[in-house]
């Protein structure tokens, strides 16, 4: 032991492990406090000095420069960089500067993403009271929460915020608001009395408070029992901390490309000068034609056509309602595999409502307009005893969160009850508040034609034995409970006047979503810290499980922080790619490791929103699923370009390989293979980047999360078109030399407007129907634009100088351009033959 530890051992007693598992007696005991004077001042002056403040750390960030750097060994960046070395030592300049510009760019999106994680911790902060109440030589002081110590006795009221883990000395009515930590919508009872198991998870410690959580009825004195990094907040900030977020899937596929393509670019470079030295080229010219070739065959505007399409992507999804934190997000969300979703707000509205009744005299019925005499007098009696403010009821509406009280009240004034002028003729006299050990509550009233009614509100299986009806509403209280719902008895005077059932609503788009979620290939898992009762109602209710889906491992309640993080780690150990959903700090954790972290924008916490890389502003996750079809969407345009792109590059590096084989010593100069790599990667492939999604975007699987962009259709395909393209244009080349003509300037045409055709015809289906607000206008307006450049190239002079082309007679041109179209309507007759085309 160091001497820090002793000395922090000696200042603080040791207060055991689990509090909650032993009676507070006992805790108290060995914390060696007073209840009745709490610390000495200038004891617990030693002990924050000791232990440090009741404060969430932060970890030091890495450095901006650290950041930049990191982004800088990216193999795809780094690629880039060498492409622009190589169009500068060719005299590009253009083409350099654009490079570059795309490197600072992808750069500055890289870094901004890999400061959220301060952002999320910091957050944490906030949550936590800034002042507590405590007991200091023998009076009450209220002090900055980052104050209090272990050992130190806090005094809790309705409406206050927990500074710290205590173990409950003292408590009355006490109901404290757990759901930032639990996800639970409903407000839990806790005991000075209660001790639970060793192993209990965080909701079931009823003898506990927890730093961040409301107190919201009741008072209560609580001994602090853990501060800081050893609270439930600390432990999450920690969590938050040691998570990285994972590479997104395009990420990993796009550096698995970076290298494959650096491998080929250096091949067919070192073939080229080998050729062109054997062949007795003069290696100045070789060595620059290899520079130029080099710089062509890296799909240099990729990037440029990611980040656009995924500000394009981002932009969409803002309108969908989903706000996108982090750009790499909205691809990674159309290769989720795995849709790990919250319970309360997510797939219910998360405000209790008290929707159902039973009555011995009417059965079941409705909460609404014109009750029927039972059911109105059970309504009333619920009011009575009660204590919920009807005029705060009135104003929440459905859509408010509500206790169950509130709950209550609401109902009755769903039923045409004045609640008002129903307690002003009805005063109470009396009442004995709701214990969590007799579950009920018992109040007295003045009846209005004199003498007094006893009124009691509580668990159905609570309510005094013997009563009429009662065997037949516990029938119904158990098949109620059984579908998830919370269930009140009431009884007046000795008599059953019925039960209650109280319910948090699912969301009506909820099992649309979860529908889409099967159509389209993804497994939805709930995830709660709810009662897995009431977990496995709602799963049924959406349709999560069903007899084609059934619920085990589909429905897991009662998770705590780590058991979520443990579940993102194993799922992606499983080779999933998971989007996790959540808007409390318990979800924090598991929303930074996830692939795709979905936060809620309307009851998330800040500290949901900061660790998530999007956050739906209507907390709906029907939202989430039309995201995943613009995330596809951007990964097949992405992937469209990355086949069309490599095609054209792979074509040049053909021609350029074979040409002298067919007696064409330098097909193109260097400043004519960069100018087809500019008119054919440049507009039209960034144009690429926004075309619309294909028909079948949900109605397909989504792809193995092991799979690269270059899969062995989409390398097929884009071999056989590179192949037509070089044979098209050697061919074309071969027979104007043949014949006189000006070859090297017909096979300039013919490579690009090969290339033009070929962007055309890789667009997917029925986007020749659609308008140029859905992104289908851009690549036809594109092509025709590098056309006009390309015929610039060819006849205007200056530039055709600078190129080295020469004009071209109609009857020259044409053959050239037909020529061009040739790969792309032997794609086209692929697709129409039943082929798989990318």
């Amino acid at each position: 032991m160091t001497g820090t530890e002793q000395q922090h051992r000696d200042v603080v007693p040791a207060l055991g492990a689990a509090p909650w598992a032993r009676p507070s007696r006992e805790v108290l005991a060995a914390a060696g406090v007073d209840p009745r004077a709490g610390l000495p001042a200038g004891e617990a002056a030693a002990r924050l000095a000791a232990e440090g403040p009741n404060e969430v750390r932060t970890r030091r960030p890495v450095s901006l420069l650290g950041s930049i750097l990191a982004q800088l060994r990216d193999t795809l960046i780094l690629l880039l960089l060498g492409a622009a070395v190589l169009t500068a030592a060719v005299g590009d300049v253009v083409d350099c500067a654009v490079i570059l510009l795309v490197v600072v760019v992808n750069t500055t999106l890289g870094v901004v993403q890999e400061r959220r994680a301060v952002r999320a911790v910091e957050a944490l902060t906030d949550l936590v009271a800034p002042t507590a109440r405590v007991l200091r030589d023998g009076g009450d002081v209220w002090l900055p929460t980052r104050e209090l110590v272990r050992g130190d006795v806090l005094r809790l009221a309705a409406g206050d915020v927990v500074g710290a883990d205590a173990r409950l000395l003292r408590s009355s009515r006490l109901q404290v608001d757990e759901s930032v930590l639990t996800g639970e919508s409903l407000p839990v009872d806790r005991d000075a009395d209660q001790v639970s198991p060793e192993d209990a998870p965080l909701g079931d410690r009823a003898g506990m408070v927890h730093a961040g959580t409301t107190v919201v009825r009741g008072s209560a004195e609580a001994l602090v029992v853990a501060t800081g990094a050893r609270s439930a907040v600390g432990r999450v900030s920690t969590l938050v901390q040691d998570e990285r977020s994972p590479d997104t899937p395009l990420q990993r596929r796009l550096d698995r490309l970076g290298r494959q393509i650096a491998a080929g670019v250096a091949v067919a470079c070192l073939l080229f000068v080998a050729s062109g030295l054997l062949r007795g080229q003069p290696w100045e010219t070789t060595v620059v034609t290899a520079a130029a070739l080099a710089a062509a065959a890296v799909p240099d505007s990729l990037p440029a056509v990611v980040a656009l399409a995924l500000a394009r992507g981002a932009a969409r999804m803002s309108r969908l309602g989903a706000v996108v934190r982090t750009l790499p997000a909205v691809e990674t969300l159309g290769s989720v595999t795995l849709l790990a979703t919250d319970k309360t707000g997510t797939l219910t509205r998360g405000a209790m409502v008290a929707d159902r009744l039973w009555t011995p005299a009417e059965g079941e019925t409705a909460v609404g307009p014109g009750p029927g005499p039972a059911a109105r007098a059970l309504l009333e009696a619920a009011a009575l005893c009660n204590d919920a403010d009807p005029s705060g009821a009135g104003a929440g509406g459905a859509a408010g969160g509500a206790d169950t009280e509130t709950s209550l009240v609401r109902a009755a004034l769903a039923g045409g009850l004045d609640v008002t002028a129903l307690r002003a003729a009805h005063p109470r006299l009396s009442e004995e508040p709701f214990d969590a050990l007799t579950r009920r509550m018992t109040t007295v009233h003045r009846a209005p034609g004199g003498g007094t009614t006893e009124l009691t509100k509580g668990a159905p299986e609570a309510l005094p034995p013997g009563l009429p009806g009662l065997p037949q509403a516990l029938e119904v209280a158990h098949r109620w409970a059984a579908e998830g719902s919370r269930v009140l008895g009431v009884a007046r005077d000795g008599v059953l006047l019925g039960v209650v059932a109280l319910d948090d609503p699912v969301r009506p788009e909820a099992a649309g979503a979860i529908a889409a979620c099967h159509r389209a290939g993804i497994r939805p898992v709930l995830v709660t810290g709810d009662h897995a009762g009431t977990a496995a109602a709602v799963a049924r209710a959406v349709g999560l499980v069903d007899d084609a889906h059934p619920a085990e491992g589909a429905v897991l309640a009662r998770v705590e922080p780590e058991g979520k993080l443990r579940l993102v780690d194993a799922w992606q150990d499983e080779g999933h790619v998971v989007a996790m959903t959540g808007d409390g700090v318990n979800d924090a954790p598991a929303l930074r490791a996830a692939d795709i972290g979905v936060a809620m924008g309307q009851r998330g916490t800040e500290v949901a929103k900061q660790a998530a890389d999007i956050v739906l502003a209507d907390d709906s996750l029907a939202t989430v699923t039309a995201a995943v079809a613009e995330g596809r969407r951007v990964y097949d345009n992405v992937r469209r370009f990355v086949g069309y792109g490599m095609a054209g590059g792979i074509s040049e590096v053909l021609v350029m390989l074979l040409g002298p084989v067919v007696g064409l010593a330098l097909p193109l100069t260097p400043a004519q293979v960069l100018w087809v790599n500019l008119l054919t990667h440049g507009p039209v492939g960034v144009a690429m980047g926004a075309e619309p999604p294909s028909p079948d975007v949900l109605a397909r699987p989504p792809r193995r999360p092991d799979e690269g962009v270059l899969d062995r259709v989409l390398t097929r395909q884009l071999a056989l078109l590179a192949v037509a393209i070089a044979a098209t244009c050697l061919a074309v080349a071969a027979w104007s030399d043949a014949t006189g003509g000006p070859w090297q300037t017909q096979l300039f045409v013919t490579l690009t407007t090969a290339q033009l055709f070929l962007a055309l015809a890789v667009r997917p289906g029925g986007s020749w129907r659609r308008g140029v607000r859905s992104g289908a206008g851009w690549v036809p307006l594109a092509a025709a634009g590098s056309l006009l450049l390309l015929l610039a190239g060819v006849y205007l002079p200056g530039l055709g100088e600078l190129l080295r082309t020469e004009p071209l007679a109609v009857a020259e041109l044409l053959p050239a351009v037909a020529a061009g179209a040739v790969p792309a309507a032997l794609l086209l007759a692929a697709r129409a033959l039943g082929a798989r085309v990318v």
